[in-house]
Formats: C-alpha cells, structure tokens, sequence
C-alpha cells in the first residue's frame, strides 16, 4: 500500500493538533453563550396563565431586568382542569422565589363543538368548561400544590369579561374571583387585581369590541402592575459577606 507523501502527512497531523487544542465545541460555546444571559444570582420568578398572560410576559421581564430572571411557562395555560394535568411539569425543578399565577378566563368560557367561532365559544349553545364548584376545587387543589414550592404567591384577578363576547358571560369573571378570593385569603396569599385596573381601561386598550384581549398598550399596563407585586415579594438581598 504506497504512503501519502510527507507534507500530507504533515498537514494531516497539524490540522489534528488544531482541533484537539481548540477552545471547546459548538455545543460548549452555544452553552456559554446561554449560560451568560441569565443571571444566576438573581431571584426567580414564575408567570403562570393564558394568553392575558403572554401579553403581559415580555414588557414584565424588561421592567424587572437586572432585578430578577421572569420565566413564563411555555403554553397557555387553560383552565385549571388543564393547569391540574400540567402544573408539576411547568413547575420543573427550578427553586422559584416568586410565582405569579392565575386561571379564570378559560374555566368560564362556554364551548360547543359545532361552533365556527374561534376556541368554539358559544355561550347560546354550549357548555361551560369548568363550573364555578369544580373551579373552586380545583384551585383549591393547585394553590396547595404551589404552596409546596415554597416560593412567595401572588394570584392574579381574572380580567373582565367584556360585553359581547362569544363564549363568556359578563359577571361570571365577578363570581369567579370571588371564589378565588375567598381561597387566596385562606391560604394568605397575596391578591394582584389585574380586574379592577383592567375595569378602567378606556376603548383603545382593548383589542377590540367583545374580545377578552389588550393591545401592547394595555398588556403593558397589566405589566407595570404585575412588576411591582412581585418586586415587592422577592426576597430582600443580603449583605455582602453575609
């Protein structure tokens, strides 16, 4: 078998010493450069929600940037039938100090399979999700299991339903976080009303007539509101050397 001339060789053997002395692989610096962006030593905090929610994420995380690492889990999160099912695994094994959470808009939303409407509201024809008992229940259910965290709580209001929506019925957002209210002040924990401000939100706040949404406009309103309940529950930080 003839032998690949000399200055291949050689070649061959420095491009190997380069590759076995370089820094580190793609995947190392991907992770370093991961790594860089959130600051391990800052307090974490978990947003729990729907779609109010989603809309009101990213503006919270710019307001409390340099001050805490603001996750949002990574789906709406439904009724709380949905929030049942799924609550350990959006928990992950992260140490929370703060989560800020709710559920409201889905568990009254009535449905029927036949409706065109987006989500299939319908509040003629249809049935209600999770009915006012069951949802007591269930929160019931989730504040007990996010209490086991042991991160500081803040329930969110469910935000108003407005007149003319598809599948809700107006008041039904007083009925429910009257429940919820009721639950949060057994267990002591701390109530965010996201309702009543949303209650004085004029017109062009809203994505339009009969929609349970907020332009960028008011989910930023939403958002200053929900920075300060929870930079006023994150832990107070110690003193150097402590």
């Amino acid at each position: 078998m003839s032998r690949s001339p000399a200055p291949l060789r050689l070649l061959s053997a420095t491009l190997l010493l380069l590759c076995l002395t370089a820094p580190g692989t793609a995947q190392d610096q991907q992770k370093s450069k991961s790594g860089s962006s959130d600051k391990t030593d800052l307090p974490r905090v978990l947003i729990i929600g729907d779609s109010i929610s989603i809309g009101y994420t990213k503006p919270t995380i710019e307001l409390l940037k340099g001050v805490a690492n603001v996750e949002r889990v990574k789906a709406n999160c439904g009724d709380t039938n949905r929030g049942l099912k799924n609550l350990q695994r959006w928990l992950g094994k992260t140490d929370w100090d703060v989560i800020h959470f709710n559920w409201g808009l889905h568990d009254l939303c009535y449905r029927h399979p036949d409706s065109k409407t987006q989500g299939h509201r319908d509040k003629v024809n249809g049935t209600i999700s999770v009915p006012l008992a069951q949802y007591e229940k269930n929160l019931e259910t989730l504040v007990k299991q996010l209490e086991q965290t042991n991160a500081t709580l803040i329930w969110a209001t469910t935000t108003p339903v407005p007149e003319g929506e598809a599948g809700r019925v107006v008041g039904d957002d007083l009925k429910y976080n009257e429940v919820a209210k009721k639950i949060m002040q057994k267990h002591n924990i701390k109530i965010n009303d996201l309702h009543q401000l949303a209650t004085g939100f004029e017109a062009p706040l809203w994505a339009g007539p009969g929609n349970v949404h907020f332009k960028p406009a008011g989910s930023d309103k939403l958002a200053q509101q929900v920075a300060r309940e929870i930079k006023a529950a994150l832990p107070e930080k110690q003193p150097a050397g402590n």
